[in-house]
């Protein structure tokens, strides 16, 4: 039951980040989240050249070796379609609704890998875009504001109620260009489950990190490292 309940939290975060990101429409102050000044066209413009594919994104995702003993990646699972409301967080619920239901963002050059840690419920998750600068920056920066922009929430994800708390963290501000940071407390009546999401802007790619707070905290820079390579 326990792995149970951790797999349908890292789910429903996912299924919460599966919103629109190509919009150039902000929730809050962007400023907010992230203190580096937001790229411009012309950014974007040097940046295009640098643009990843997907099957570039995907070698440069932490693999078993990477992570260490302990670790086993988790299958790919299916697409999942159940539907997901969002109570009491106008702006979240304005931003994925029924849209929220994939399970990455929208960005057309993506990776992800999903890691068990022990046999246990602990998991962490990798996802890498893409994209120019200003829609990674727009895509991911207007989600979470309006995450964080909710102190509690529920999200009712295939019929199922789901208590959240979020909080806003103090992000890494010595990697990237930018950072985002929060976490997630997620309680339905068998246990509360608290997820860390970290989210690191460097030049055109976009690198998120979620699950554990330890195993986010252990891995962050490894996972930045290996995706930033030129090599």
């Amino acid at each position: 039951m326990r792995v149970r309940v951790a797999t349908t939290i890292l789910g429903i975060t996912a299924v919460l980040l599966a919103v629109p990101a190509c919009s150039t429409d902000t929730v809050g102050n962007p400023s907010d989240s992230a203190p580096s000044a937001r790229p411009g066209k012309q950014a974007d413009t040097a940046q295009q050249v640098a643009l990843l594919s997907s099957a570039a994104l995907e070698t440069r995702l932490l693999n078993e070796s990477d992570l260490g003993r302990g670790y086993l990646r988790k299958p790919e699972r299916p697409s999942q379609h159940d539907d997901v409301t969002v109570i009491g967080c106008p702006a979240l619920s304005e931003l994925g609704g029924d849209a929220a239901t994939g399970g990455t963002l929208s960005f057309p050059r993506k990776a992800k890998a999903d890691f068990t840690y022990g046999g246990s419920s602990s998991e962490v998750s990798e996802e890498l875009y893409s994209d120019s600068p200003t829609k990674l920056t727009d895509g991911i920066g207007r989600i979470f504001d309006a995450m964080t922009g909710c102190p509690t929430y529920q999200v009712v994800a295939g019929g199922t109620p789901i208590d959240m708390a979020s909080q806003k963290l103090i992000p890494p501000h010595k990697l990237g260009d930018e950072q985002w940071s929060q976490l997630l407390t997620f309680s339905t009546r068998e246990r509360s489950t608290v997820v860390k999401q970290t989210a690191i802007r460097d030049g055109s790619l976009l690198l998120i990190v979620s699950g554990s707070p330890a195993l986010v905290d252990r891995h962050l820079d490894k996972a930045l490292d290996k995706a930033t390579t030129t090599s």
